[in-house]
């Protein structure tokens, strides 16, 4: 997909898909306040609801202390996912409205701006990703401690998803943390198993 589909609004200004997101508003269900100069998709976004009142350098240093985004990214990142299109992310409709999509952003970006806090987010989980998985496979952590590990993780990422208002199942959020244990477990047994093929 290239930058300039990127930063395409629809025909109609609607985020298109088969299923409603959870916090974000249906299409067709979406009235347009032209008088106000906002979207109704907008006005009706309830994505990060539970933070009115938070101030960015709090947000950001709460991330920092736990992960490798900053509130910037974190913020649209979530936007860019909510609002993609068939042509694209509605990258000017995010700029233009980013004060009024999330409370702790208080500054319009330009489409530009969006696209360049998407890929560094894009980015930095690539690397994180590979720093894990390294992390996994060389035998640095004990079977416990990448339990341990995995656990931390996991905990953030739903704090995080529950601050954007998304309802996780305790069943699901059991089932999803098993599966991602099981995986790592198979990662790790597999990466021991090569390492013994080699000295051997």
């Amino acid at each position: 997909m290239n930058e300039e589909s990127e930063g395409a609004d629809s025909s109609d200004g609607t985020r298109t898909g088969d299923d409603p997101m959870p916090g974000v508003p249906d299409p067709e269900s979406v009235d347009e306040d032209e008088a106000e100069g906002v979207p109704g998709d907008v006005r009706k976004y309830a994505r990060f609801t539970k933070m009115d009142g938070a101030e960015y350098d709090r947000v950001n240093d709460f991330l920092r202390d736990r992960t490798y985004i900053t509130a910037r990214e974190w913020a649209i990142a979530r936007l860019c996912a909510d609002f993609r299109t068939e042509t694209g992310v509605e990258m000017t409709k995010i700029g233009e409205n980013l004060p009024e999509l999330v409370p702790f952003m208080t500054d319009t970006y330009t489409p530009q701006a969006v696209n360049q806090a998407r890929s560094s987010f894009e980015e930095k989980v690539r690397k994180s990703g590979a720093t894990f998985l390294y992390g996994a496979m060389c035998d640095f952590f004990t079977a416990e401690e990448l339990d341990d590990v995995m656990y931390e993780a996991t905990e953030v990422a739903k704090f995080l998803l529950e601050v954007e208002g998304v309802d996780l199942d305790v069943e699901d959020e059991l089932e999803a943390e098993e599966r991602i244990s099981s995986v790592m477990r198979e990662v790790r047994e597999a990466s021991k198993e090569l390492r013994e093929e080699e000295n051997s």
